[in-house]
């Protein structure tokens, strides 16, 4: 059974009923479940199936291919020579079949790519050439190297250039999402587990599936980041590695991003990292967000200039946070630290990121989803002079600005219980309220918006806001 992905699974499907043959390149991060989305929604329909080998030269690529070859019915044919050899074999299996759609899936489509093994001129020859001339053809391909995909595939100025009849980026599981998977895998985990696991993990389905029937979420921490040979220890070497092909520059970057809690403006990122303003860090920015790490977003009334960049990705985070630095050696490091600050402190940043990641979620919840947005954020840190006249400072991490002139003001607050608004926060969240419309010279009317694990306590303060989100409303 596959969990969501029904628009892309959708969108796989609508390239059947096409007049033309097509071309679609699948990307995304290691783990999201790529190849899963494929041949589930394909089943056994492939008319050729292929993947690439990991580290292995040109001649192991291609004795892998052949066999593939006749696998899907190729007969007495030589070893293919070359990758041109190679696609001529593949065209003569392909015009051996029924009339009808042919699907053609080529999985990790970049380790096919050898040192001078002139594969991406051959398997340009074999689209353009042949493939794009029919109508009977679909052409699939993904691999976890994203870089490749994307530059040498989805925007390729070479002999592929503009042939990509659709693109196909899957993003990470939602809580929903996440939530509907445990219950099919049947885990022991409650609604407060599924919002802690995705703080960990974020919503990379094969992080989940790693979790055991029955298995407490604590020990599974335990077990997959702490103890000897925890496999989502030594996960972060290779999820990067796999991405990018100069990870190192984008590890940099998103280091750096995870100093910053509200993210960074480009020119402040630049200067921190000690990185050139050039085409090579406009793509990783860009590659990085194409794969879930990163957001970009506006400060409330400012322009695309000033534009901030702010790491999102959950697993990316615990790793830092938690991991990298480790030196306690505990394999039990995490039931050991239950309740302390090092914890607690950590939760309120998380639940801050995971209320980001769903926004759109947040917004179907409040009725909102069908209706004309746009997502910023905003801050005021008074100057020295201001200070001293008593000007306040104050911040916003979560504006929704609907086309009606409402503003939906949204305080992201991690509490074990129920919230319980006292009367210093309700004049905080006034206060705060009064501050941005004098300095914003907004005139839309405001509504300010509670977004909590448990809710809120309906007590006497509690009408300072007008809207509530709750944990459980996210995740069904």
């Amino acid at each position: 059974m596959l969990i969501g992905r029904e628009l892309e699974q959708r969108q796989l499907l609508q390239a059947m009923d096409s007049d033309e043959s097509q071309f679609i390149a699948v990307y995304g991060r290691r783990r999201i479940g790529k190849t899963y989305l494929i041949r589930q929604t394909f089943k056994d329909k492939f008319a050729f199936q292929h993947a690439g080998l990991a580290k292995a030269n040109k001649k192991e690529q291609l004795k892998e291919f052949a066999d593939s070859l006749r696998r899907y019915g190729l007969k007495d044919f030589a070893m293919p020579k070359d990758w041109q050899d190679a696609f001529h074999r593949l065209i003569d299996l392909l015009e051996t079949k029924p009339s009808g759609k042919k699907i053609v899936f080529i999985d990790e489509l970049p380790w096919l790519d050898t040192h001078k093994s002139k594969f991406l001129s051959a398997f340009e020859h074999f689209w353009n050439g042949w493939a794009s001339n029919r109508d009977d053809i679909v052409l699939i391909v993904c691999g976890s190297a994203t870089s490749w995909i994307l530059k040498k595939i989805v925007r390729s100025r070479g002999g592929l250039h503009n042939r990509i009849t659709r693109s196909i980026s899957l993003r990470p599981f939602t809580l929903r999402e996440c939530r509907q998977y445990s219950e099919k895998r049947h885990l022991a985990l409650g609604d407060k587990d599924i919002f802690l696991a995705y703080m960990a993990f974020g919503g990379v389905p094969y992080y989940w599936s790693l979790i055991d029937r029955g298995e407490p979420l604590t020990e599974a921490i335990d077990r997959l980041f702490f103890a000897e040979q925890a496999v989502l220890k030594s996960e972060f070497d290779a999820l990067y590695a796999s991405l990018f092909k100069n990870a190192n520059y984008y590890i940099k970057i998103v280091e750096i991003l995870g100093t910053a809690k509200a993210g960074m403006q480009r020119s402040e990122l630049l200067s921190a990292a000690k990185l050139s303003n050039n085409t090579t860090f406009k793509t990783a920015l860009k590659e990085l967000e194409e794969c879930s790490f990163i957001r970009h977003y506006n400060a409330f009334g400012k322009k695309n200039k000033e534009t901030s960049f702010q790491l999102l990705d959950n697993y990316t985070l615990f790793y830092f946070h938690f991991v990298r630095d480790n030196q306690t050696q505990d394999n039990h490091f995490w039931e050991h630290t239950l309740g302390q600050e090092i914890q607690t402190s950590w939760q309120g940043l998380a639940f801050e990121r995971v209320c980001l990641w769903h926004v759109d979620d947040i917004k179907r919840i409040l009725g909102i989803s069908g209706m004309l947005t746009s997502v910023s954020s905003w801050s005021y840190i008074p100057t020295e002079e201001e200070k001293a006249k008593g000007a306040k400072g104050a911040q916003i991490d979560l504006l929704i600005e609907r086309k009606d002139k409402v503003l939906m003001i949204c305080e992201m607050k991690y509490y074990s219980a129920p919230f319980n608004v006292s009367s210093n926060y309700a004049d905080y969240i006034r206060l705060r309220s009064s501050i941005f419309a004098a300095r914003t010279n907004t005139t839309q009317a405001m509504l300010n918006t509670l977004i909590a694990p448990y809710g809120m306590v309906n007590g006497r303060y509690s009408d300072v806001f007008d809207k509530v989100v709750t944990m459980h409303d996210m995740i069904y």
